[in-house]
């Protein structure tokens, strides 16, 4: 992403996950302002406002209560006004299904959760100064899963 200051939105039901991603985010060198919601249905209420800063970024939890992370995944790709927000979907499911759903439902990368903060300071890092263009241009299955 570039100079400006990056826009990321966590959603997560995981309390604890969401404390140490906005505590990695953090510690980063880039700067970026994040919001944490703890289910979909709240992200879509947020997007749907009026004079929102538009995310850079959403991180989409797969299993969530109330409305899971496939669910946000369909309704923010079929809205013109959302559809092309870059989606990583963000997950301890390393299951291909996910994997796969994901892909073919228009999400920009598939991230395993780390299991540490350091490996997770180094992945928001990576991802945040991704070189999302090219990404997006020559994205494929073998690109779509993120690998630290």
């Amino acid at each position: 992403m570039s100079d400006h200051l990056c826009n990321i939105i966590l959603v997560d039901d995981d309390e604890d996950d969401r404390m140490l991603f906005s505590e990695a985010l953090d510690e980063l060198v880039v700067k970026a302002n994040v919001l944490l919601f703890k289910n979909g249905q709240e992200l879509i209420d947020y997007l749907f406002q009026t004079d929102i800063i538009f995310p850079d970024l959403i991180f989409l939890d797969v299993n969530m209560p109330i409305k899971n992370g496939m669910e946000c995944l369909r309704d923010i790709r079929n809205h013109p006004k959302l559809k092309d927000i870059r989606i990583a979907m963000y997950s301890t499911s390393k299951a291909d299904k996910d994997i796969n759903e994901s892909f073919s439902n228009g999400a920009s990368i598939y991230v395993n959760k780390p299991n540490s903060y350091t490996v997770l300071k180094k992945t928001l890092e990576k991802i945040i100064q991704f070189n999302w263009q090219s990404h997006i241009e020559h994205l494929s299955k073998d690109t779509f899963l993120f690998r630290i």
